[in-house]
């Protein structure tokens, strides 16, 4: 027999390519019925621990030396292979803002969001894995308390808490979206209300809940560590596989409450304020350009503060802690 031949063109990696890489996801179904989890990791292209995690488990799985017990996991290393080609936080634009389908694309991302949307569409729970910039401590950020309200109803909340305590990270911040509604109000048009909707809000609005991780620093080695633990929580607390883990003594949880936007490029803040920095009432947080000053209205900590932040864009935000 003879076989016809075929030939495949060498492909463009460049970063400049159109399509520089296609989604890949992998999945494992059980007979046993169970939960299914869905991962994230490189949702932007230079956070690159989770990528690095996740490929670990799905080495694990394929070998054998793990198998799942119950439910549907699905993993996807790279949300955003253009992104993550050019080793930067966004391809044309960031993913993790207007995340909603597109029946027009406009840009890669509108691409990425129109495949990713039906997985999210598919799955219970969403772990969503990032880094940052600059030193700090690894965090997991949870979503709104149970409400019937308009901006973000959920009814979850006790199984998205018990989610994020999994990972085994000791710091959490809750309460992202109606904090980022008083930045859309406060920055004159500059933002707009689906710039605040990203994996963690669609996966909300769609009945499943979800937690980001920032693992911590890019370039941190022991980011991959910590993605790796999360990965490993979230398997044992669903029962999804036969994983040990170390338990949390202890978790302090900041509630977003506040954010201040830079008005004037001459706003100053009072000093280099890192994440979970504390303050009490009435300290001065920064002053600006005209020289009124910003006092602290409660007892608590600062949340991504951005010294350099364009005018009307966030600023730094305020949470109160509670320790539990």
């Amino acid at each position: 027999m003879t076989v016809s031949r075929f030939h495949i063109p060498q492909l463009d990696h460049s970063p400049s390519a159109d399509q520089p890489a296609a989604l890949r996801s992998y999945g494992w179904a059980s007979a046993v019925p169970g939960p299914s989890l869905l991962i994230f990791g490189a949702v932007h292209g230079n956070e690159q621990s989770g990528t690095h995690a996740i490929r670990r488990w799905i080495e694990r799985f394929e070998s054998g030396q793990v198998r799942l017990k119950r439910g549907r996991l699905t993993m996807v290393p790279v949300a955003n292979p253009k992104a993550f080609i050019k080793n930067e936080r966004e391809g044309d634009r960031n993913l993790n803002r207007n995340f909603v389908p597109q029946a027009e694309p406009q840009n890669f991302e509108d691409h990425m969001v129109n495949a990713l949307a039906p997985l999210l569409e598919s799955h219970d729970a969403l772990l969503d894995l990032h880094s940052y910039s600059g030193e700090g401590r690894a965090f997991a950020m949870t979503g709104p308390l149970n409400n019937t309200g308009t901006l973000e109803p959920f009814a979850r909340q006790q199984e998205e808490e018990a989610f994020a305590k999994a990972v085994g990270l000791p710091v959490i911040v809750q309460g992202w979206l109606e904090v980022y509604e008083q930045a859309v109000k406060a920055s004159g048009g500059a933002l707009r209300p689906e710039h605040g909707i990203g994996t963690n809000e669609f996966m909300r609005s769609r009945g499943g809940y979800a937690i980001t991780v920032e693992s911590g620093s890019h370039e941190e080695p022991q980011a991959i560590e910590v993605a790796d633990r999360c990965i490993a929580g979230v398997l044992n607390l669903l029962e999804m596989a036969d994983v040990t883990v170390e338990p949390v003594a202890q978790y302090t949880t900041h509630h977003m409450r506040q954010v201040f936007m830079r008005e004037s490029a001459d706003d100053r803040m009072h000093q280099d304020w890192q994440n979970f920095d504390p303050f009490r009432k009435g300290d001065l947080l920064a002053t600006r350009a005209d020289g009124s000053q910003i006092l602290a209205p409660f007892d608590g900590c600062v949340i991504f503060p951005q010294a350099d932040a364009a005018v009307n864009r966030e600023w730094f935000y305020l949470a109160q802690t509670d320790h539990s």
